[in-house]
Formats: C-alpha cells, structure tokens, sequence
C-alpha cells in the first residue's frame, strides 16, 4: 500500500514539474493603431525547453487557434498575416507586429509541445488597440450611409438662413467632440452646430474635434468654412442651390436615358414579332416553257442558285 501511495506523489510531483507555467507578456502602455508590437513568451515557473514552444492566434473566421511560424499553414499565415514575425533568441520566444492594425488585435498565446503537460498553454492575451478615423463634417439629418458622400468643405449660406452641423467619426470608443471658432475663445462640447439666422459675423473657420475619452492624445479634427452671402445673391450660388442645380441635372439625364432605353426596348420588340409575309405579295415565278421565260442565248448549262 504504501508502494502505491509512493508512486501516486512521485506521478503527481513529476506532472507538477512537467506543467507548463506559460504566460504572454505585452506592452503596458495603450497600443495605437500603426505601432509596432512586441510580445514575449515566458515561462515563470519550471525550467521548459522554449523550443517545443510556439505562439498562436485565434481567428475569430474559423474559429480555431493557428500557429504563427513557418509550417504547414504559411502560405495562410503570409496571405493574411504577413506583418507578423516570431524570433527565438537565447532561449526566448517572441512575436513582433509592424503596425500594427485594429483587426489585430488577437487573442494570442503560447503553446508547449510537451505531451506530459496537462495544461500546455497560456492564457489568452488580448492586445486593446486604440484607433480614430479621420473626421467628416455633414448637415445634420443625414443617414449613415449618405452623411460621408455629403461631407462639406466650404459651405456657402445666403442671409438669414439657418446652419446645422454634424461631424463624426469611427473609433475604437466613443469620442467626446468639441466645436470652436477661430479667432473666438468658446468651445461647444458637442458633435452638432446650430446657426440661426446667419448674419455677416457668423462666417469664418470653424473646427470640430474629436477626442478619445482614455488616451487623450488620440484626437482627429476638420475645419470647414463658412461664407455668409450677400442679401442680393441668387439662391444657386449657395451650396444648398449648387447641390440642388447638379442633383437636378442628374436627374434630368437618369430620365433622358430611362427613357431612350424604353424606346429602344419597344422598337426592338417590335421588329421581333412582326408578322409572317403577305403570299399574295410574292411575285408570280416564271417556267422554263412559259410565255414569260426569255431564251438563253449564252449556252450556260450551270443551273440557277
């Protein structure tokens, strides 16, 4: 009995000895878009040979985890991963990402070969990558799909109308916008501006900025002008005239084409069911032995096609 109880704790020691204490270390600082990044294997417990150790990726497409060297998926990895390179210098694994982009984010870990091991894995890492894109200012109203494709500018406002602006953004959390003057010391904490009533002095440079809420170096902004026309200037000098007259044109020509196409189409219908040959228009055929037939005087005995 007590051989057994021996060779229970010497399995359970050696199994102890043999589990792969693995752990992926990351920056600690936040990650922007377009930086490169480092992660490193370690093994924080045992003494693990780092060369039956890998790194891999869960893809979240195929929902699997894949290695990240050169093996039997490279061309995968060199289609969709090309900016990804892992080193093993002096008994240390690491993986390097240049430029790292938003969709790369992970999660990634660390995977032993050992057969021994229970638990041959490390926990998942996730890298948070911050990211902003550029920003677009638009009237206010638009859809989603329309406010980027309606994106001004110079905007240009006949007296006494009234102005509403939007501007927005894509990022990685919700930004905080602000909208400012130039040449003027408020600040309106909001991503829509309301003019009313648009007098001369409410032309100028207007700036809206967009502002990541954690890493406060992350903002992206867009200035637009406003002119305020004169009181005697024609309603198509405006921008909402000029979009009128081009949209008017546009569709004047959608109609103009729409309906050459009719026209062709029914025409061609036409010709394509026109009925069979009238027989009584057919002319009457002419016999070799009748009063109508010429005599041959060439000697030609090739008959007639």
């Amino acid at each position: 009995m007590k051989y057994y109880t021996l060779l229970a704790v010497l399995a359970f020691a050696f199994l102890q000895r043999t589990t792969a204490s693995l752990e992926v270390k990351g920056p600690s600082e936040p990650v922007l878009e377009g930086q490169d990044v480092t992660l490193e294997c370690v093994d924080t417990e045992s003494d693990l040979n780092m060369s039956t150790v890998h790194f891999q990726r869960f893809s979240k497409y195929s929902k699997m985890w894949y290695r990240l060297e050169m093996d039997q998926e490279y061309f995968y990895r060199r289609c969709f991963l090309y900016d990804v390179d892992v080193r093993r210098e002096e008994d240390r694994l690491r993986l390097f990402i240049a430029s790292i982009q938003s969709w790369s984010e992970g999660p990634y870990r660390c995977v032993s070969e050992n057969s021994f091991a229970p638990d041959n894995s490390s926990q998942p890492l996730t890298i948070p990558i911050h990211y902003m894109r550029e920003v677009a200012v638009h009237k206010a109203g638009l859809g989603y799909l329309t406010r980027y494709s309606n994106s001004v500018q110079d905007l240009k406002v006949r007296l006494g109308d009234d102005v509403e602006l939007e501007c927005s953004t894509s990022a990685s959390e919700a930004p905080e916008y602000y909208w400012a003057k130039e040449g003027e010391d408020w600040i309106l904490p909001s991503n829509k501006l309301k003019l009313n009533n648009m007098r001369d002095q409410n032309g100028g440079r207007y700036t809206c900025s967009a502002q990541s809420p954690t890493v406060r170096s992350l903002m992206k902004k867009r200035t637009i002008s406003i002119t305020v026309l004169p009181e005697d200037a024609a309603w198509y000098e405006s921008t909402t005239g000029h979009i009128l007259m081009v949209s008017g044109a546009v569709l004047v020509l959608m109609v103009v084409l729409i309906s050459m196409a009719a026209f062709l189409c029914h025409r061609a219908n036409q010709r394509k069911h026109k009925g069979p040959i009238d027989d009584r228009s057919q002319k009457k055929p002419i016999y070799r032995s009748s009063v109508e037939s010429l005599p041959s005087t060439t000697g030609d005995k090739q008959p007639l096609v």
